[in-house]
Parts: structure tokens; C-alpha cells; sequence
């Protein structure tokens, strides 16, 4: 529902039901470049989350950035930032295919 909206309610599941049989992993890639946060402050700014009704952005408040807050005290999301990578490289892809088709139609009408 978060994504059709600005809001979500900060819940508490077993990562079970969460992922049922899909597989996951943790992934704490950031440790090299954050200092992480101890486990236990991790878990205390969690709970006090629980239930509360949060602002929820695809693009700027995330569940990445959720979770990179709370290890990190950062909010960061690197899907975000590879999404927006990968839409600049498609844009200057398609420039550059609409550039060099409009070169060979020019040349070729020069050559008429």
C-alpha cells in the first residue's frame, strides 16, 4: 500500500511471514563505509518505530532508507541512486541514437 501512497505504519513481523520462502540475505554493505550503530541501539530505535505512521517517498524515504538509518544513522538508498544512474545512461543512449539518425537522414538528403 506504501507505494500508492505517502505513508506507512512502521510494523514488527517475524522474517518469516515477511519473506515467506523467498530467499534473502543480510546485507550490511555499508559497514565499510558507516560506522554501524551497536546492535542493541539498532534494535531499541526500531521498536520505538513500531506503529507510527511514517512518510514514504520511492525516491527519498524508503524502506532502504529506513533501514540504512537505523544501522547507520544515515539514510541512504542505493537503489535510488542506480535507478537514477541507469535512467541518465538510457537518456544520453537514446540522444546519441537520435543524434546519429538525424546525421544519416541530413547526409542523405545532401546527397539527393
Amino acid at each position: 500500500m506504501s507505494a500508492l501512497t505517502d505513508k506507512a505504519i512502521v510494523k514488527k513481523e517475524l522474517l518469516y511471514y515477511v519473506a515467506g520462502r523467498d530467499k534473502y540475505h543480510v546485507n550490511n554493505k555499508h559497514d565499510d563505509k558507516y560506522e554501524p550503530l551497536p546492535p542493541s541501539k539498532i534494535v531499541q530505535r526500531a521498536e520505538e518505530l513500531v506503529g507510527q505512521e511514517m512518510l514514504y517517498k520511492l525516491t527519498s524515504e524508503n524502506c532502504e532508507h529506513f533501514v540504512n538509518e537505523l544501522r547507520y544513522g544515515v539514510p541512504r538508498s542505493d537503489q535510488v541512486r542506480d535507478a537514477i544512474v541507469a535512467a541518465g545512461i538510457a537518456g544520453v543512449g537514446l540522444a546519441a541514437v537520435g543524434f546519429i539518425g538525424a546525421m544519416l537522414s541530413r547526409n542523405k538528403r545532401q546527397k539527393q
